[in-house]
């Protein structure tokens, strides 16, 4: 008994010392998705904070691949000392691993949770030619038409999708799905009416709106984007109780000492609540949260059982 007392001490008082040295060279802050996306900027705008705060490089490190499941595992398998972290996503935590069960991680078992750092809404947009001005208008023309509306999505199984998904069961109307490998690839069939309608990432989309190409009907957050402040939710113009954002959250490796994350929980709360940084991330439609482990765990589980619902009654799978 008096060893294993020795044996603990001596553990907590290792990690202890680590903490008091933590961080002594650059933290690496992988990304699993491809440069200049939202994800991307996002990450770089915080890194460049967090690094003003620790007094250490923060390099990003772009993994992108198997939609985000590759950089999400190189961090899995990484050293558990809080020199390598990762910007995960609902993509990555809540419905990649939801969708493929091959997914080479486990949530709950290959990773520490540091903190929730920010969350993003996306949008409903439509064709110009649709004779629709807001969410009831857009319910009651499904209604009247079952199964003659589409709507475009960027794959199976991305947000984009499912938030598409969400809404057809909420309102009980009938769409059909029409997958593309990218967003950009929908929008000339958005604009000639070929496609009804879209949720899109915010950002890319406000550009298409303001030039006349899309018309915005809502946001699918509960509350209004600063970036938007003039389109409504979809929760307040048609669908009460809908709601489908990404979160943005911090993860290391499982077994990352307690002390570390836990300075590295403190940083991130802080720098996200920076006013220039609260800027930045505002231009992308993010809206910064900046928590502990536990609401970062609480956000995981509720996104997850979420999805895992549309992914069951949708009958979505991975091709």
């Amino acid at each position: 008994m008096r060893s294993l007392c020795f044996a603990v001490l001596l553990a907590l008082l290792s990690g202890y010392t680590f903490a008091q040295a933590y961080p002594s060279r650059p933290i690496h802050f992988v990304v699993p998705f491809p440069a200049s996306g939202p994800t991307d900027i996002i990450t770089r705008a915080i890194g460049q904070k967090l690094s003003e705060v620790v007094g250490q490089p923060v390099v990003i490190d772009n993994r992108p691949g198997a939609g985000g499941a590759i950089g999400s595992e190189a961090v899995a398998r990484s050293a558990p000392d809080g020199y390598t972290i990762l910007m995960g996503t609902t993509s990555t935590h809540s419905i990649g691993p939801t969708l493929n069960p091959k997914t080479p991680y486990s949530v709950e078992r290959d990773f520490a949770p540091v903190s929730l750092a920010a969350t993003a809404p996306n949008i409903l947009v439509v064709s110009p030619r649709l004779p629709v001005k807001n969410v009831r208008d857009l319910i009651a023309l499904a209604k009247a038409q079952p199964g003659k509306l589409n709507y475009a999505s960027s794959g199976v199984g991305t947000i984009i999708h499912l938030s598409a998904e969400l809404f057809r069961s909420m309102a009980g109307i009938e769409i059909v799905h029409v997958p593309y490998k990218g967003v950009a690839l929908a929008i000339p069939d958005i604009v000639s009416g070929q496609v009804a309608l879209m949720f899109d990432n915010i950002v890319s989309a406000l550009p298409q709106v303001k030039a006349g190409h899309e018309r915005a009907l809502a946001v699918t957050s509960l509350r209004r984007s600063a970036l938007a402040p003039d389109i409504p939710t979809v929760a307040e113009s048609g669908l009460p109780g809908y709601e489908s954002d990404t979160y943005f959250g911090v993860f290391g490796p499982a077994h990352t000492p307690k002390p570390v994350i836990a300075l590295l929980s403190r940083n991130l709360s802080q720098v996200v609540q920076f006013p220039d940084l609260k800027e930045q991330l505002a231009k992308q439609g993010a809206e910064p949260v900046g928590s502990d482990p536990e609401q970062l765990v609480a956000a995981v589980r509720s996104h997850t059982t979420k999805w895992e619902k549309v992914i069951r009654d949708a009958g979505v799978k991975i091709e």
